[in-house]
């Protein structure tokens, strides 16, 4: 199985230690339908009608990684897992679903980019 990883799960950022027994497949973008907002300490990113780009990676994983990353997200209560399609096949997301009212928005889509101040 895959997932798609867009922040603190992402190469060189704090919790990439989770998925150092996967495979990373590679770099991937989501064309459009998600809009990111910046949590501070991770991001939330939650599927939207039109939205923007989401950019991440995939990886291959197994059942074990699969239960650790349910734990780090706090799925189901602070995000839900989906299945989505991408570059690399099928894979799972993690989609925010708590209020996102008064959050800032990553218009770029890229939360490794956040602290640039690309416009949106």
């Amino acid at each position: 199985m895959r997932v798609f990883v867009y922040g603190t799960l992402r190469e060189g950022e704090a919790n990439a230690y989770l998925l150092k027994e996967a495979v990373k497949l590679g770099d991937a973008c989501l064309v459009s339908g998600y809009v990111l907002y910046d949590l501070e300490a991770y991001p939330a990113a939650i599927a939207s009608r039109g939205g923007a780009p989401l950019f991440g990676e995939v990886y291959q994983i197994n059942e074990s990684i699969l239960r650790d990353l349910d734990w780090l997200e706090e799925y189901p209560v602070e995000y839900d897992r989906v299945e989505i399609e991408t570059s690399y096949g099928k894979a799972w997301i993690y989609l925010y679903n708590q209020s996102v009212a008064g959050l800032p928005v990553i218009g770029h889509g890229d939360w490794c980019l956040r602290k640039r101040k690309i416009p949106a």
